[in-house]
Order: structure tokens, then C-alpha cells, then sequence
């Protein structure tokens, strides 16, 4: 009994490791997409991505940066999305776009950096209007992106331009897009340039932290996702009021009196915990 009790164990244990396996792990290993149809499963920070497509590493109107993270897969509405935002960005008056992370060849959690990209719907594009669109694989690694904020965190700074905001504002205006993340000196600048009978693609403009070399464009759920959960709903308004918080009381400094609550560290995401098909993703 004991003889087949060990045999047992010995047979569970890889799956076991599996799936008690920080998922970032398992998800980070993968260099290729599933052979699967494209589909998003679970969240935007809880999930992944069958059957995902590469953008090209460069097109006529755009070139994918940091090459050695293999990043630059997602679904391919966020693909479409990219190449129509891209020709709009040279309405503008850029050449193009310089398109940061995406999502992994299969989603999922990543080994570093975001909590979210895990859907394959959502991208980062950067606030540097591209010179030019043949830069090798090493100036894609070496080249940063623009700051487009003050040192005060507080407006935007010599960087900023209206091409920003009209290739925002396409970003915005287009109907496959859920919400954009920027930085909040950035929304505060458009509302204060936009006529408030003009406001209501600014309602999809969602301040948040750091966002200020890149904004972050998150995809609605496609059609045919069913297992694709979309995120809350955004608050009604044009949400220009309530962007001020972003910029007086968010920076103030922190009370030294207040008690100090402890903060317990987040258990790892692990394949156990994600959409069950994230495991077929896995293996196929």
C-alpha cells in the first residue's frame, strides 16, 4: 500500500508543481502563441490569451520597441487597433508610433513589470514622436521614451504637444477602445483645451500613476470572448472635476501621525488560480 501510495505521489507531483507555480513563471517561458482561435480569458489582471498574433516588429506607420521581451503579441483587435491608431498619429503630424508592451506569446501573468497586458487587449504607446521608423533591434532596446509631466507631478511640461492630444483623442474616439490610462497632468490639460461641449471622448481618459512616458489603451471585450471579463464600468461625466484630486491631494505629503497599517504582500498568481482554460492555452 505504501509502495503504491509513493508511485501515486510521484505521478500528481509535476501536475501539482504546475499548478502551484507562480503562473509568471509558466507564462514567461512560452515563446510562441497556442494553436488555438484567438480568445481572452479572465481579466485584464487575471488571465491570458489564446491563438494571440504578433504585431510586426515594423510597419509603415509604426515599430514595436524592446524587441528581447517578446512582448509584442496580443489579440488581433488590439493589432487592428494599433495600425488604425498608427496612420492616425501621422494625421497628426508624427511619423508614427513607437508601440511598447502588449502582452506575452500566450498572456498571462508577466515575469516583470505589469500586473495587467494579460488579455493581449491592452498596449502601451509611447509619448516619443518617432524621428524615424528604421531603428535597429539595439537602438529599439537603447531609446526612451519623453516625459510629458513636470517635476511636480502636478502639469505637463515642455513636451507636450497637441499632436499628443489628437492621437489620445483617436484613441479615445475609437469604439473598440474601453478606457486609456495617462498620466493626470495630461487629462487636466485637455479638459482645459477642449470646449466643455466637446468633452465626452475625455470620459475614456482615466488618470492614473506614472503613465507619463507612455499611455495605456485597454480594449473592450471582443465579440465571441465569452470568457473575457470586462472591467467596472467607467464612472459617468467627463471626469475632468474629478482629476483635480490627482494633482493637489494625492500628492499631499502623508500624515507622520497617522497609524501605519500593515500590508500584506499578495500571494502569487498561479495557474490554479486563472481561467481553467488558461491551461489548455498552456499546453497547446
Amino acid at each position: 500500500m505504501l509502495r503504491f501510495s509513493l508511485v501515486l505521489f510521484v505521478l500528481i507531483l509535476p501536475g501539482f508543481a504546475s499548478a502551484q507555480t507562480a503562473a509568471k513563471e509558466l507564462f514567461g517561458r512560452k515563446s510562441t502563441p497556442s494553436f488555438h482561435q484567438p480568445e481572452a480569458f479572465g481579466t485584464y489582471a487575471k488571465g491570458c490569451l489564446a491563438g494571440a498574433v504578433q504585431l510586426p516588429e515594423t510597419g509603415p506607420t509604426w515599430q514595436a520597441m524592446r524587441l528581447s521581451r517578446n512582448r509584442n503579441w496580443g489579440h488581433p483587435e488590439v493589432i487592428s487597433f494599433i495600425q488604425r491608431l498608427s496612420r492616425s498619429a501621422v494625421g497628426a503630424g508624427w511619423k508614427g508610433l513607437y508601440v511598447g508592451d502588449i502582452a506575452q506569446p500566450r498572456g498571462g501573468p508577466m515575469l516583470t513589470g505589469h500586473a495587467s497586458h494579460q488579455v493581449g487587449l491592452d498596449a502601451d504607446i509611447w509619448m516619443l514622436p518617432p524621428a524615424r521608423l528604421n531603428l535597429s533591434r539595439a537602438e529599439r532596446e537603447s531609446l526612451s521614451s519623453i516625459s510629458i509631466r513636470s517635476k511636480d507631478q502636478r502639469r505637463v511640461n515642455a513636451n507636450w504637444t497637441k499632436a499628443h492630444q489628437q492621437i489620445l483623442r483617436a484613441a479615445a474616439e475609437d469604439p473598440a477602445v474601453a478606457r486609456i490610462f495617462v498620466t493626470a497632468p495630461a487629462k487636466l490639460q485637455m479638459c482645459q483645451d477642449t470646449p466643455a461641449n466637446d468633452r465626452k471622448w475625455l470620459r475614456k481618459i482615466r488618470p492614473w500613476w506614472g503613465h507619463h512616458y507612455h499611455f495605456h489603451v485597454r480594449l473592450n471585450c471582443p465579440a465571441g470572448s465569452r470568457a473575457c471579463q470586462e472591467q467596472a464600468a467607467i464612472p459617468a461625466g467627463d471626469g475632468c472635476k474629478e482629476a483635480v484630486w490627482w494633482v493637489t491631494d494625492a500628492l499631499a505629503p502623508p500624515d507622520p501621525n497617522a497609524p501605519k497599517k500593515p500590508s500584506k504582500p499578495k500571494a502569487p498568481i498561479t495557474l490554479a488560480t486563472l481561467p481553467q482554460s488558461c491551461s489548455q492555452v498552456l499546453k497547446n
